[in-house]
């Protein structure tokens, strides 16, 4: 099988293995066609006869083979009279194809002499010893690789072609040793997590081999660890009647023990206790942002927490929660401590900066996602729900010891779907609120630092030398500075860059500053004073720099976007805000990315608030709106040529980035998702609305992608309120566009069709034409879903009118490629194929890749319901690799269940099976349940096939409770599927 978890095909011609270091060296391989090679290049193999004594003298491993028995192996019983005579001569050959020194006459017989690792079987051998030894030691994963590179030298049929008795049996012992091994690495998916992944592979080898007990035991667990126990207990009942129709059997105890689990929803079935890291890929993030090389003090704070953290390698999950004011030290803190406790965390530790103190904490189910991706799982298997993720995540680091530093957290509520839930993995929080209502936590007050701490701090960061000799204004210092570190960090930064202040001086303007902001409450003074005092000693460029960029939502900024935003050159504001960072009144982030501590944000926009006019405050947003909305707009135009959206957007003053290539193009749109939706929810006023909306429109695919979906959704319904609160219609039209989009992805077809249709009532077709184009081709292919197909053929044909209208080809295309759609649904299958043709000939001559990729999802539709199967395959297969690449995993999943339905009606129904698995699992979180519901009924149609009635049961009955729950007329088709099953055995 060629698929990146499972065996891998090489590739006729591929070298064979070979003995390192020997440019001329042989190999063979006997995994496959029996082939022979000297330094890379093949070697004539000859006549089936000839591979055929190549073959036996390989499989004995340089063992001598006897004539007789070399006779025996290619005619058995009934030898030919001169069989003597040619085997010599077969030998003779392969003498002068492979030298004397290899093939050797010895005791009246032949042998080869080759190294070990010259033939494909010796090193399969040799790797699953491999293997084996990595499992008993407990690297689950490890053993899982090794066993996956064997299964990959296989290459179709062991000794294919070969012919003779022996070669028969070694075929078949061959292949029944591929087949344990693939139920080896299969076990290992299971332990790893990898369960629904699993489902497809297993369910088509218990089709091939239906009789064989431990396929259907391992897919038993791997659907029950997948969420559908009733699918899993059917398994179960149709082998019990398979083994009693052909082998007058019962199912053996181990089975009949699963059973009885699965029914008792067994929890210790659904996690092995004992299992390392359930990742799908063996990733260790390494998230913890970087400690400060002056952490001073909190001595006894370290190690009070670092005993804390270590008891995480007991029988509990250790979680502390540090509190304290803003500024006092809490994250430097905990990060400190969490580098230093890495060592007892060896599968990794995750970082999330919860923007608890903020106007918008970050949200439990987009950290959850972050979090899965970062533990290596795929996300087409990141479920959409916060319960869904958190009980995914707490399933992904069981058994692994991972730490979790959660920064800056809101209140407990926050990080309760955060923690970690298991032994050996630990959370460290820090927040502004003392997590009284968290139960089971360690809890820490952290209060300002000593008097000698402080001084400590302040000298590590000025020098000893200055401090030596004005010890006591020092300590003016420390106390000026309220003794939080933050404070004293940023006022002995500032001294260390003055080498001609004293530190007599930076004590007299503490005491300046601390007069002037006197009516402040206590708490805030120090911190104040300090921010005023590094903002006073700004140059006017890094101050200006400082409180605009301040303005910014945004969790972060790059430099391309903070140079907009300054309306500055990218290298003129990267020596400013380098400055800053210096000053510590900003952090780097990453390289090119910087963001603020939020009490210095805050303290930002308040010197923007007093020192810039509000019109400059407005335009620095304008600009950055502006960036965002010329890269979108750039981004998208790469992805969609020749779509006219991009001619329909406000205009814009301030350039975006441009891409040459639409990967790191989309790489930019997912990395800037947060701070691009942060720009557009801060853009509701008169003069940016409309071009914030416009963004969100060009922005569409981080609404159609699945990973910020509800984010995207949140900041449309704000933009809507905001347009109709102003009287905007054209940005209300826009915004109710956007939330159409993600109804429709979602799969709540009749709130895109209430959004669209009011698309249609409000927008006027002469200043804004191309939302009633959009609405009136998104209101057709909503009337297909819900079967009102004269309803849209009309909405359709009105589209491409519109369309036209504005020479908009790609809109025109896809309206054409809807009404391919809707003919299909009335029977007129020729014209469905001719139209389909028509859209996907307009993408291809514009190089349009994504939307080509739509046309030949159309054309695949049309041509499997035309019987052309081969063709309905090829255009599929074209565009599940765009979608692939383009990460749009709607129509990944959907791809692959119109591939099932091909090959289900090409009679392929195990390839079915297995695709509609994929399916399911590419779609989990996104797409909405009637698609659900469509891909478990051909599911349930494929499994029938392969004699799996009762999942195929299961799988209907599921699909019947979708269907009616949303009314949706397919209810009768899998009521009369469910009828027939009454009458199969």
């Amino acid at each position: 099988m060629d698929r990146d978890r499972g065996p891998r095909v090489r590739v006729p011609g591929q070298r064979a293995p070979e003995e390192p270091g020997a440019a001329d060296s042989l190999g063979f391989t006997v995994l496959g066609p029996v082939r022979a090679w000297r330094g890379g290049e093949p070697l004539p193999s000859g006549s089936p006869q000839q591979r055929a004594l190549l073959a036996a003298l390989l499989l004995r491993e340089g063992r001598t083979a006897t004539a007789g028995e070399l006779i025996d192996a290619f005619w058995g019983e009934d030898p030919p009279s001169q069989a003597l005579a040619t085997i010599r001569t077969y030998a003779s050959r392969l003498r002068k194809i492979l030298g004397q020194e290899t093939l050797v006459t010895e005791s009246g017989g032949y042998a080869l002499r080759i190294g070990r690792g010259a033939l494909d079987l010796t090193l399969a051998q040799d790797l699953v010893t491999e293997a084996e030894k990595a499992r008993a030691a407990g690297d689950r994963l490890q053993a899982r690789t090794l066993i996956n590179k064997v299964l990959g030298l296989w290459d179709g049929e062991a000794l294919a072609s070969v012919p003779g008795p022996y070669a028969e049996n070694q075929r078949t012992r061959l292949e029944e040793w591929r087949l344990s091994l693939t139920e080896a690495r299969l076990d290992l998916d299971l332990e790893v997590g990898s369960h629904a992944e699993a489902v497809s592979e297993l369910t088509a080898l218990t089709a091939a081999h239906p009789l064989r007990e431990r396929l259907r035991e391992l897919l038993m667990v791997a659907l029950y660890r997948s969420g559908r126990q009733a699918e899993a207990l059917a398994v179960y009942a149709d082998t019990r009647r398979l083994l009693s129709e052909e082998l007058g059997v019962d199912p053996r105890p181990e089975l009949a023990q699963l059973q009885q689990r699965i029914l008792r929803a067994d929890e210790e079935l659904a996690r092995p206790a004992d299992e390392p890291a359930p990742a799908p890929a063996p990733l260790r993030p390494a998230q913890l942002p970087a400690t400060v090389p002056d952490f001073t003090g909190r001595d006894s704070f370290v190690r009070d927490l670092g005993a804390q953290l270590a008891t995480a390698e007991g029988s509990v999950m250790a979680v502390s929660a540090l509190a304290g004011i803003g500024g006092v030290g809490k994250t430097t803190l905990a990060v400190h401590v969490a580098h230093q406790a890495r060592p007892h965390f060896p599968d990794g530790q995750l970082y999330v900066d919860l923007q608890g103190a903020g106007a918008r904490a970050a949200e439990p189910e987009t950290v959850l996602g972050s979090f899965l991706r970062a533990l290596g799982t795929a996300e087409s298997a990141i479920p959409g729900t916060l319960d869904e993720r958190a009980a995914l995540y707490r399933s992904t680091l069981d058994g692994r010891r991972i730490l979790v530093l959660l920064d800056n957290a809101h209140d407990a509520a926050q990080i309760r779907p955060l923690l970690p839930g298991t032994p050996g993995c630990a959370a460290l929080v820090t927040s502004r609120v003392r997590m009284v209502d968290l139960a089971g936590a360690h809890l820490v007050d952290l209060d300002v630092m000593s008097p000698d701490e402080a001084l400590q701090l302040f000298t590590r960061i000025v020098g000893a030398e200055r401090v030596g000799a004005e010890r006591e204004a020092a300590l003016d210092v420390v106390a000026a500075c309220g003794f939080l570190p933050l404070a004293i960090r940023i006022a002995a930064s500032r001294l260390a860059a003055r080498r001609t202040w004293t530190v007599s001086v930076l004590a007299a303007k503490l005491a300046d500053e601390r007069r002037r902001l006197d009516e402040l409450q206590a708490g805030d003074l120090a911190v104040k004073a300090t921010f005023e005092l590094g903002y006073g000693q700004l140059e006017p460029g890094q101050a200006r720099a400082f409180r605009l960029l301040g303005l910014a939502d945004g969790p972060d900024i790059s430099l391309a976007a903070a140079a907009a935003l300054l309306n500055l050159e990218p290298h003129t504001a990267e020596d400013l805000l380098e400055a800053l960072v210096d000053t510590s009144l900003l952090e780097s982030a990453a390289a090119g990315r910087y963001r603020y501590h939020d009490l210095v944000r805050l303290y930002a926009r308040a010197c923007a608030e007093r020192d810039e006019q509000g019109a400059e405050r407005e335009a620095a947003l304008s600009r950055l709106l502006d960036f965002y909305l010329a890269t979108a707009a750039g981004v998208y135009a790469l992805e969609r040529p020749g779509d006219r959206l991009v001619d329909h957007l406000e205009p814009t003053e301030q350039a975006g980035l441009t891409f040459v290539d639409r990967h790191p193009a989309l790489d930019w749109l997912y990395t800037e998702a947060g701070n691009l939706l942060a720009c557009v929810r801060q853009s509701h006023g008169p003069a940016t609305l409309r071009r914030g909306v416009d963004l969100l429109w060009a922005a569409l695919d981080l609404g159609e992608s699945g990973a910020n979906a509800k984010q995207y959704e949140t900041v449309a319904l704000a933009l809507l309120e905001a347009a109709r609160t102003g009287g905007d219609r054209r940005s209300e039209v826009r915004a109710l566009v956007t939330l159409a989009d993600v109804h429709h992805t979602s799969g709540r077809f009749d709130q895109a069709e209430q959004e669209a249709e009011s698309v249609m009532l409000l927008a006027g077709d002469d200043q804004d034409p191309l939302p009633v184009c959009w609405a009136s081709n998104a209101r057709g292919i909503m009337a297909l879903y819900q079967s009102r197909h004269e309803d849209g053929e009309r909405y359709l044909n009105r589209a491409i009118d519109n369309f036209r209208s504005i020479q908009d080809r790609p809109g025109e295309a896809s309206a054409l490629c809807n009404l391919s759609r809707i003919h299909l649904a009335t029977g007129r299958t020729e014209s469905a194929v001719a139209l389909a043709e028509e859209g996907t000939a307009v993408y291809d001559s514009m190089g349009h890749a994504l939307r080509s990729a739509n046309g030949r999802y159309a054309l695949g539709m049309a041509l499997t319901q035309s019987g052309r199967f081969a063709e309905a395959s090829e255009r599929l297969l074209e565009a599940l690799d765009v979608f692939r690449a383009s990460r749009q995993r709607l129509w990944e999943g959907m791809t692959l269940f119109r591939l099932a339905e091909v090959d289900l009606a090409a009679g392929n129904a195990t390839d079915a099976a297995v695709k509609a698995e994929q399916a399911l699992t590419a779609l989990r979180g996104i797409g909405g349940e009637w698609r659900r519901g469509n891909i478990l009924t051909v599911l349930g149609r494929s499994l029938a096939r392969i004699g799996q009635f009762g999942r195929a049961e299961v799988c209907w009955r599921e699909a019947l409770g979708i269907y009616d729950a949303l009314g949706s007329q397919e209810a009768a088709e899998v009521r009369a599927l469910l009828a027939s099953t009454t009458s199969t055995p």
